[in-house]
Protein backbone atom coordinates (compact mmCIF):
# COMPACT_ATOMS: atom_id res chain seq x y z
CA UNK A 1 0.00 0.00 0.00
CA UNK A 2 1.46 3.14 -0.66
CA UNK A 3 1.30 6.74 1.18
CA UNK A 4 -0.74 9.77 -0.36
CA UNK A 5 -0.11 13.44 0.38
CA UNK A 6 -3.33 15.60 1.58
CA UNK A 7 -3.38 18.35 -0.73
CA UNK A 8 -5.02 20.80 1.38
CA UNK A 9 -2.54 19.97 3.97
CA UNK A 10 0.52 20.58 2.05
CA UNK A 11 2.33 23.29 2.28
CA UNK A 12 4.88 22.90 -0.54
CA UNK A 13 7.82 22.95 1.33
CA UNK A 14 9.32 20.36 -0.74
CA UNK A 15 11.11 18.69 2.05
CA UNK A 16 9.67 15.18 1.15
CA UNK A 17 10.70 15.13 -2.49
CA UNK A 18 14.43 14.52 -2.22
CA UNK A 19 13.72 11.81 1.02
CA UNK A 20 12.14 9.35 -1.32
CA UNK A 21 14.12 6.63 -2.17
CA UNK A 22 12.24 5.71 -5.41
CA UNK A 23 11.61 9.02 -6.92
CA UNK A 24 7.80 8.73 -6.16
CA UNK A 25 7.30 12.31 -5.11
CA UNK A 26 6.82 15.16 -7.37
CA UNK A 27 5.28 18.59 -7.35
CA UNK A 28 1.77 19.29 -9.10
CA UNK A 29 0.02 22.47 -8.70
CA UNK A 30 2.03 23.67 -5.56
CA UNK A 31 1.87 20.94 -3.57
CA UNK A 32 3.68 17.47 -3.94
CA UNK A 33 1.98 13.95 -4.67
CA UNK A 34 3.12 10.52 -4.39
CA UNK A 35 2.85 8.09 -7.73
CA UNK A 36 1.22 4.92 -5.83
CA UNK A 37 2.54 2.65 -8.70
CA UNK A 38 6.25 3.98 -7.43
CA UNK A 39 5.60 4.49 -3.50
CA UNK A 40 6.98 1.18 -1.65
CA UNK A 41 6.80 3.05 2.22
CA UNK A 42 10.46 2.72 2.14
CA UNK A 43 10.76 -0.88 2.35
CA UNK A 44 13.69 -2.13 1.84
CA UNK A 45 15.27 1.15 2.22
CA UNK A 46 14.85 2.50 5.55
CA UNK A 47 12.50 1.27 8.69
CA UNK A 48 10.15 4.45 8.36
CA UNK A 49 9.08 5.69 5.38
CA UNK A 50 11.28 9.33 4.82
CA UNK A 51 8.41 11.56 3.23
CA UNK A 52 6.34 10.97 6.95
CA UNK A 53 9.37 11.62 8.78
CA UNK A 54 10.57 14.84 7.31
CA UNK A 55 7.45 16.16 6.78
CA UNK A 56 6.42 19.49 9.27
CA UNK A 57 3.06 19.37 9.13
CA UNK A 58 1.18 16.72 10.84
CA UNK A 59 -1.19 14.29 9.02
CA UNK A 60 -0.34 15.26 5.82
CA UNK A 61 0.91 12.48 4.78
CA UNK A 62 -1.72 9.17 4.88
CA UNK A 63 -1.74 5.66 4.12
CA UNK A 64 -3.62 5.84 0.92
Amino acid sequence: MAYKIIASQCSGCSACEPECPNDAIREKGGTFIINPDKCTECEGHFDTPQCVAVCPVDGCIKKA
